[in-house]
This record gives structure tokens, C-alpha cells and sequence, in this order.
């Protein structure tokens, strides 16, 4: 691709100004640990929001969603749901809150809080280390192969004559570039560049929907695509039919495994659900959650990222697949059995986009492997730092000597990453293996740690290691993470009962402590009936209803949010009437039934008369 000069000096001008900005605001990030971490816990909310949402625009992840779309029509809007995407709401709605009561600043520390400091709590604590720091370090060297073959394949010039070390040397230089801000700024710097990252990559997804708009009528559309492509109900099958426009399509869908979409739907929500109910993982994303400045804004921060993504982010998925449907896809039929939906982008942007906005989105894109690159980066150090070398090491070391290592520990994953990425030139298979399988042996351990009383340290040490033991083997085998997991959920929470009730009960002024701090709802009898022997006025949780139908509004209103836009771009007006008046609806219903309701500190209440689903009688059992 050939960039003009305009182009170029806009996407140099970005990365400048990004990396300039990162070292101006560093000394509000070197004062402590705190500030280092989580901002001091004076960021706004809406800042953690937009940089929560920047961080959520991964380029691979949006180029995966481009290939969903042009596959699966409006059905692809269920798809992400295997991550899950909707776990956002579960945090909206409970889940930051309840986290962010903790006052920690991991969640390998968070373990500690919930465990205790016996040997089932230090068991637990290295196994969360481990469990994060192998999800950075698989994470990181991701990143830099990823932003190496995106820089390589848009910036013109040949820093070699060998494709590979081309893509290795554009990825040394983002990845120095990137850690410039990273390591000196900490949390602070990542939230303020990335809300300017947001910003730029809002404009290029909006410009591109409207490109899309511009070439593509409905009518076009309709010739380039089968019949139920752009409907949002399924049956039994999926019942779309490539055949007679890209065979290679067909194929696709057989080998993804998809084709009884409601079996699939059935698994994605079971995993979905049972995952989000587990919380986030030991990431980033726990990071923002932590560095919000009280509980409530905490869960504003989790709903302002699905109001702030979705719409921009499928505006341009949408305008990307749209316009290879009708232009592109002569070329996708030329390359028989090894079509790749990858090639999609690059035609897009070379054929379509006028130049000076095409550096604009250059720059955007960019930013988006920046933005996870950064935040991953910052989690590092927070577990390294705070819950080894402070914790075991050094505990009485100055506020100065914690930050140094911050910055010693960044650099060492940062080339640890590289280091893989240099001789690894596709990590595609170990991210699916690290969301997928190792996330899915974390889910039975991390569900009971909120909502039962009797789960103990060891029991959680048990279940952690059998679900990344059970993860490792399928790294080279394979098996569908997604029809597996049934089974490695169900394993796991065997070993995580069966532990809990063979092993010693941890302390019960640390269990106590942890209900009355974050209040969860679930079979916490016995917790609640000794703490109402100190002070009778305390009272369970009696929110669960509430939380679940929040919950299913959360999702329609999600699923509505990514709809609409999809809709809009392919102008068909009917369906984005619906989705746009279901977005309205749900967001009247969640204003008067969450927001009104949030709530910095557990409510005191009398207990009432009627008994509620975890009424005290009922959780002891």
C-alpha cells in the first residue's frame, strides 16, 4: 500500500503525541505503588470507561468479528458471545461493586482478602500469580507479532527484503515506542492516552460506516449475500446458504462446528453466563475496576464501555465486510480452499478510503494494538510488584524503590514477549487456547469464591490447577475449547467441592470480614448468622432478583447496541428501528432499576418478613 505524505505525517504526528503525553503526565504515576497502579483511585469514571473500551478494540479481535459478519450475517451478533462479551454486564451490574468494596489493588491481593493467610490462601495467591502472569506474558508476545504484521503490511517502507524481518522490525519499534509511556506512566498514562486512542478510532470507524453506506445500497447487498443474512433469528440450523455465491463459505461454517446454531447458542450462553458470574480475570480489566474511585462508579465505568464501544466498533465492522460482499468478492472466489477473510481490511482501506483520513485510521488502528499492548504491560508489575517482591521479599522497601521495580518489571515482560513473538509467527491458536481453554478451567474456582461461604483456600488452589492442567493438553490437540468445556467446568467443580469438604474451613473473622465488606448474594447462612451475633442489624443480600432481571435487560440492551449500528449501516431501517427502540426501552428500565439503585456501601436494612431466594435458612444448605 502506498501511504502519501499526508498519511504518513498524520500517523507520525499520533505516535508522537501519544508518546509525548504518556512522559508529561509520568510524575503523577511515580509519587507511589497506589498511583502507579490504579491512578491514586482519581480517575473519573467515564476516563476509565473510554480507556476500558480503547483497550477492548483489539484489531485481531475486530477483524475475527469482520470475518463473523460476512459469514454469518446478523447472527454473528450471538457469536461473541463466547468470550463473553456480555460479561461486561455482570460487572455493571454487581459484580464491580462487589469487587471494588475490596479496597485491593490486585486480584492476586483480592485472594488474600477472601482466603485469608493460611496455606490454602498463599497456595491460591501464587497459583492467581501464575495464572495472570502466564495470560500477560501469552498476551504480550501476541502483541507483538500482531502490531509487526499490521505495521509491515500499511507503513511503506521495507526495512528489509525478508517479509518476516520486516514484519520483526516494525514490531521492535512499536513495541519500544509503546513502552516508552507504558513503564513511566503506569495507570495513569494508560488511561489518558488511551481515551485519546478511543477518540481517534471512533472517527475511523464512524468514516468507514459511512464510506460503506455511500458504495453499498441494499439492493447490491441483497446480490451479494444469501437469503437470512441480514435477519437475527435462528432455528434449529443455521439455514444459510453460500453455495451459489463463495462455496469456500460453506466450508468455513462446517469446519467452525456452528451448524446446529441452537446447540451452539445453548453452549456460548452456558459458558457465557457461568464465566461473567465468575468476574474478570486477574487483567486489565480487573485493574480499571480496582482504580475506579468508589463501588458505584466502579459499575458506571463497566456500563459506560458497552455505551461507548459497540456502535462505533460496528460501524466499522459492518462498513469492512459490506463493501468485500459486493467488491471483493471476485478475489475471495479466486483463492479456492485457502481464502483468507483476512485480506479484507487491507482491500477496504487501499480501495476506499481517501487519503488523510486513510492516515487517520492507520493511526487508530495502531492505537488499537497499543492500547491492549499498554494495558496488558501495566498488569504485569501489579502482580510481580504488589504480590511477590512487596509481599515476600521486601516489605518495608519506599514508595520510590516499589515503582523502580514497576519499571524494571515492565521492561523484563515486555522482552520476555518479544522474545516469543521472535520466534513464534503465529500466536492466533495459543490466544484462542488462552481465552478459551485457560479461562474456561478458571471459571468453576473463581464462580464459588462469591457465592459460597464454605469454599476455602485450598479448595481454590485444588480447582485452579486442575483447570490449567486440564488446559494444557488441548493446546495440542483439536478439540472445540467451546464443547469441551462442559466438561472441564464440571471437573473443576468437582475437585473444588470435594477439596472444600475434605480440608479445614478457613478462618471465619477472615470470611466474615469478606461478607461484610462486599456483601455477595448466594449460601452464605452460617457468615450471616455470626455476624448478626455481633450487630443484628446486618442482613443479607436480598438483591439477587433485582441483579438477575438487571441482568437479562443488561443483555437485550447490549445485543441491541451491537445490532443497531450492523442495521443502520446496511440501511435497513426496520431492523434498526427495532434495535434503536429496544436500546431506548432497556435503558429507561436499567436507569430506574440499576443506576438509581447503586450504592457505594451495602444497604442496612431490617430483615424482612418474606424470604428471598438466599434467604439465611436456605443459604446454609
Amino acid at each position: 500500500m502506498i501511504l502519501s505524505a499526508l498519511d504518513i505525517s498524520i500517523i507520525a504526528a499520533y505516535l508522537l503525541a501519544i508518546v509525548a503525553l504518556g512522559l508529561y503526565i509520568s510524575k503523577a504515576a511515580s509519587k507511589n505503588v497506589q498511583s502507579y497502579f490504579l491512578g491514586g483511585n482519581k480517575l473519573k469514571w467515564q476516563l476509565l470507561g473510554l480507556s476500558n473500551a480503547s483497550g477492548m478494540f483489539d484489531i485481531s479481535g475486530t477483524m475475527w468479528m469482520v470475518y463473523l459478519l460476512f459469514i454469518y450475517g446478523l447472527k454473528s451478533v450471538y457469536i461473541p458471545w463466547l468470550w463473553p462479551s456480555f460479561n461486561q454486564i455482570f460487572l455493571m451490574v454487581f459484580l464491580s461493586i462487589w469487587l471494588r468494596r475490596s479496597g485491593v489493588m490486585t486480584g492476586a491481593e483480592w485472594i488474600r482478602f477472601r482466603f485469608g493467610e493460611g496455606k490454602g490462601a498463599t497456595l491460591s495467591h501464587f497459583v492467581v500469580v501464575l495464572f495472570a502472569l502466564l495470560s500477560v506474558l501469552g498476551f504480550l508476545a501476541y502483541g507483538f507479532i500482531g502490531i509487526g504484521k499490521f505495521a509491515a503490511a500499511f507503513l511503506p517502507w521495507e526495512l528489509s527484503v525478508d517479509p518476516r524481518t520486516n514484519e520483526i522490525y516494525y514490531g521492535l519499534i512499536m513495541t519500544v515506542l509503546t513502552s516508552l509511556y507504558v513503564v513511566k506512566g503506569g495507570m495513569v498514562s494508560v488511561v489518558f492516552t488511551e481515551v485519546l486512542q478511543f477518540v481517534i478510532m471512533t472517527i475511523a470507524c464512524i468514516a468507514i460506516g459511512i464510506v460503506a453506506m455511500m458504495k453499498v445500497s441494499p439492493e447490491l447487498l441483497a446480490r451479494a449475500t444469501p437469503d437470512g443474512w441480514d435477519s437475527m433469528a435462528f432455528g434449529w440450523k443455521l439455514d444459510l446458504d453460500w453455495s451459489s455465491l463463495l462455496a469456500q463459505a460453506n466450508e468455513r461454517i462446517i469446519s467452525d462446528g456452528w451448524s446446529l446454531f441452537s446447540v451452539f447458542i445453548m453452549l456460548v450462553l452456558f459458558k457465557g453466563i457461568l464465566q461473567s458470574m465468575a468476574g474478570p480475570a486477574p487483567n486489565f480489566d480487573m485493574q480499571r475496576v480496582l482504580s475506579a474511585r468508589t463501588p458505584s462508579e466502579a459499575a458506571k465505568m463497566s456500563g459506560f464501555v458497552s455505551l461507548v464501544l459497540l456502535v462505533p466498533r460496528y460501524m466499522m465492522i459492518t462498513g469492512l465486510a459490506v463493501l468485500a460482499l459486493v467488491y471483493f468478492m471476485p478475489q475471495l472466489n479466486a483463492m479456492g480452499p485457502d481464502v483468507d477473510f483476512e485480506q479484507i481490511l487491507p482491500f477496504t482501506l487501499a480501495n476506499f478510503i481517501p487519503s488523510g483520513l486513510l492516515g487517520l485510521i492507520i493511526a487508530g488502528l495502531l492505537a488499537t494494538f497499543m492500547s491492549t499492548f499498554a494495558a496488558t504491560t501495566n498488569a504485569a508489575p501489579a502482580y510481580v510488584v504488589n504480590d511477590i517482591y512487596r509481599q515476600y521479599i521486601n516489605p518495608n522497601a519506599s514508595a520510590k524503590t516499589y515503582v523502580r521495580m514497576s519499571y524494571l518489571i515492565s521492561v523484563v515482560f515486555i522482552v520476555l514477549g518479544t522474545a516469543i513473538g521472535l520466534f513464534i509467527p503465529s500466536l492466533n491458536a495459543i490466544v484462542m487456547w488462552l481465552v478459551s481453554a485457560l479461562y474456561g478451567g478458571y471459571t468453576a474456582s473463581n464462580l464459588l469464591k462469591w457465592y459460597w461461604w464454605r469454599f476455602n483456600g485450598m479448595a481454590y488452589f485444588a480447582g485452579m490447577s486442575a483447570g490449567i492442567l486440564a488446559a494444557i493438553p488441548m493446546m495440542f490437540t483439536d478439540v472445540s475449547p467451546l464443547y469441551s468445556f462442559p466438561f472441564m467446568f464440571a471437573a473443576c467443580l468437582v475437585t473444588c467441592i470435594v477439596v472444600s469438604f475434605i480440608s479445614v474451613p478457613d478462618d471465619i473473622e477472615v470470611v466474615k470480614n469478606f461478607y461484610l465488606k462486599t456483601r455477595p448474594w448466594g449460601l452464605w447462612g452460617p457468615i450471616i448468622a455470626a455476624v448478626q451475633k455481633d450487630d443484628p442489624s446486618i442482613c443479607p443480600n436480598q438483591e439477587f432478583k433485582r441483579d438477575a432481571l438487571n441482568v437479562l435487560i443488561g443483555i437485550v440492551w447490549h445485543t441491541s447496541l451491537t445490532a443497531a449500528p450492523i442495521f443502520l449501516v446496511i440501511q435497513h431501517w426496520g431492523g434498526l428501528t427495532i434495535a434503536t427502540a429496544v436500546a431506548i426501552i432497556s435503558s429507561i428500565l436499567l436507569k430506574y432499576m440499576w443506576w438509581d439503585t447503586l450504592s457505594d456501601e451495602p444497604h442496612e436494612q431490617k430483615i424482612s418478613s418474606q424470604p428471598s431466594m438466599f434467604s439465611p435458612a436456605q443459604q446454609g444448605k
